[in-house]
């Protein structure tokens, strides 16, 4: 649930039904035009990498949602970096760091210098804390949907509770009797807690 393409993913429910999943500008599109067709809709879409509900603006033509929806890309995806320092062709980027002497004598003792030497440590670190941070996310962006479409839902607070706990079993137990997009969205988003 965590690679490149899923960060870009959103949701979006019609009450307690799905609507539709996919890029954010297909959703929008989507739900313009289901509006058109049942203006007294209510649809509420959702981040599936955070788990946010979103606000979208969808007034005007699809062009205008369209332009409307650039302030939701990162700015990678809105415009290419100008050329700079570094190496562009292989993605290096120069930024400035700031260490003390003692962190710069320690990298100049290093094999393959200071900025062989950080990304090692950055890469080694992410390794580190990947599994658990990737646990911890999941957990709260399930939080935050659940907070918004299972909040009133029977067993609420126990499905909550079993999510935190890491205990899959329990959590499928107490969202049995769930609307079947609701709980399967919470299942999905929740998917890399469970061991």
């Amino acid at each position: 649930m965590e690679n490149s393409d899923t960060n870009l993913m959103y949701t979006a429910f019609e009450g307690e039904k799905l609507l539709t999943t996919g890029k954010l500008d297909e959703v929008a599109l989507k739900i313009k035009k289901r509006l058109k067709a049942q203006p007294a809709a209510s649809i509420l879409v959702f981040s599936d990498a955070t788990g946010k509900e979103m606000d979208l603006d969808l007034r005007g033509s699809e062009a205008d949602v369209l332009e409307r929806l650039k302030v939701y890309l990162s700015p990678k995806e809105a415009a290419p970096a100008a050329p700079g320092p570094g190496r562009p062709k292989l993605g290096v980027v120069a930024r400035e760091v700031s260490l003390l002497p003692r962190h710069w004598e320690w990298l100049s003792t290093q094999t393959g210098g200071a900025s062989a030497t950080l990304r090692r440590l950055i890469d080694d670190a992410k390794k580190a804390s990947s599994g658990k941070a990737l646990v911890q996310n999941a957990q709260e962006r399930t939080y935050k949907f659940m907070s918004v479409l299972a909040g009133n839902l029977p067993h609420y607070e126990e499905a909550l509770r079993a999510l935190y706990a890491k205990d899959k079993k329990k959590f499928q137990a107490l969202t049995r009797d769930w609307p079947a997009d609701v709980r399967e969205h919470a299942k999905s988003l929740a998917a890399p807690v469970w061991p």
